[in-house]
């Protein structure tokens, strides 16, 4: 067994076993343990930036997936029948694509030959592009070897659009769903007359710009457009010369959809700048943003999500306490209700299926209808676009009216200003999808 391969199965291993007997208990409904899964894992292969600027997303991801599988362990595994293995563990498997397409692809046919039969990524759109298209090519060339690909963060419009495919499953909200929850805010917002707007320059940043200047132009037609740039990804070290550039032309709001280190430099570069204005993200609520602000963000950082730790009501809090629980560390604070729910309807899926195999899978994925701590959500078949409430939250003071959670012990959480039903976070498919 080679290096690489022995690696892979240790980090796998880790999804198997590290589920406490609480966790067995809580998840079963009642007190009494649940035998553990003993069939023959299902592997489940990560690839995703697990070192390089990105490593901490890619770590945040993997806590994320780690804690579902342990969830559905815990409660027995994937329950298939006999034939088919009986209940079986699922297993994780780590592959670093340390953000680059080629690395991706390398760890996309390390995945397959190791026995994977279902890859999950999303922290990059461009890397997301060459696995459906790889994946695409994969299972019509091997069809004894198809694979399905879970996508929890990449979202680019086309990828659900005219680049969808049958063997991709999008579980967030793409980026045309997030800017137009983003705007049911804005264009309430009679103290924005002015914005900069600024993204990472590739796929999915371009199209963020894109829908930005689209749905201003429709809902805030007042709202002048004083800044249009894109910056390269993860290469930016200081923030500062685009700070400056936003703080003199006198925005009154940034629109962006910056993730991981290019958004908390951004904002700590804009608050040392004297930047007083406000900012309207895709992602403002994690990975050390609120941290970086600090309290020039009260009320002036507002970010879009499927979920977010103050979601009122007990089920939510409920949820969040456990993950915090599982894991206490501030740093490690940075929990996706849609990785859960993904997760969910992975086992669900598989279970009605009665198999693992790809295209059964697949075809109950299409109508999979889930609900974890009071959010639901379901799979559209049309496109493979996965359907949910999205929120929308303004950072404010840990302890401050609907705030009891904080951000990775920063001190600062978001209160929800909005909430967007399922519906209306609805967009059109256009997808022209070739069946097997």
């Amino acid at each position: 067994m080679n290096k690489l391969r022995r690696k892979v199965l240790k980090s796998g291993a880790m999804a198997l076993f590290a589920a406490p007997a609480l966790l067995a208990r809580a998840s079963s409904g009642h007190d009494r343990p649940v035998s553990p899964p003993r069939g023959e894992p299902i592997r489940l292969a990560l690839i995703e930036s697990l070192s390089g600027p990105f490593a901490n997303t890619g770590e945040a991801v993997f806590r994320n997936l780690l804690w579902a599988a342990e969830r559905v362990n815990a409660r027995g595994g994937v329950l298939l029948p006999a034939a088919q293995g009986g209940a079986r563990p699922l297993a994780i498997e780590r592959h670093d694509s340390k953000g680059q397409n080629e690395e991706a692809l390398s760890a996309l046919r390390a995945a397959i030959d190791g026995g994977a039969r279902v890859v999950m990524q999303g922290n990059s759109s461009a890397v997301a592009a060459v696995l459906v298209d790889a994946i695409a090519k994969h299972n019509e060339r091997d069809p004894a070897r198809r694979v399905l690909y879970l996508n929890y963060s990449a979202v680019d419009p086309a990828l659900t659009n005219e680049r969808c495919s049958f063997w991709h499953f999008r579980f967030d909200a793409h980026a045309d769903m997030r800017m137009a929850a983003l705007m049911q805010v804005l264009r309430e917002d009679g103290a924005v007359r002015s914005a900069y707007l600024i993204g990472q320059d590739y796929s999915f940043g371009q199209a963020v710009l894109r829908e930005a200047r689209r749905q201003l132009a429709a809902q805030r037609p007042d709202v002048a457009i004083v800044g249009d740039e894109l910056h390269p990804v993860g290469r930016v070290k200081d923030f500062a010369p685009y700070a400056a550039k936003i703080k003199a032309s006198g925005a009154q709001a940034v629109v962006t959809g910056n993730w991981g280190n290019d958004l908390m430099l951004l904002v700590k570069a804009a608050r040392e700048a004297g930047f007083d204005g406000r900012f309207y993200t895709f992602y403002g609520n994690a990975l050390g943003a609120p941290a970086a602000l600090g309290e020039a963000g009260v009320g002036k950082v507002l970010a879009v999500a499927d979920w977010l730790p103050n979601v009122p009501g007990p089920d939510s809090q409920a949820f969040y306490k456990s993950f915090r629980e599982r894991f206490p560390r501030p740093a490690d604070d940075y929990v996706h209700m849609r990785m859960q729910l993904m997760m969910e309807a992975l086992a669900q899926s598989m279970a009605r299926a009665g198999s693992t195999d790809t295209v059964a899978v697949a075809q109950a994925l299409e109508s999979a209808d889930v609900t974890l701590a009071g959010r639901r959500g379901r799979m559209r078949a049309a496109d493979h676009q996965f359907q949910q409430a999205l929120v929308v939250g303004v950072m404010d003071r840990q302890g401050s009216p609907g705030v009891p959670f904080d951000v990775e012990g920063s001190g600062y959480g978001f209160r929800v200003v909005r909430e967007i039903e399922a519906a209306r976070a609805e967009q059109p498919a256009m997808c022209r999808m070739r069946r097997p």
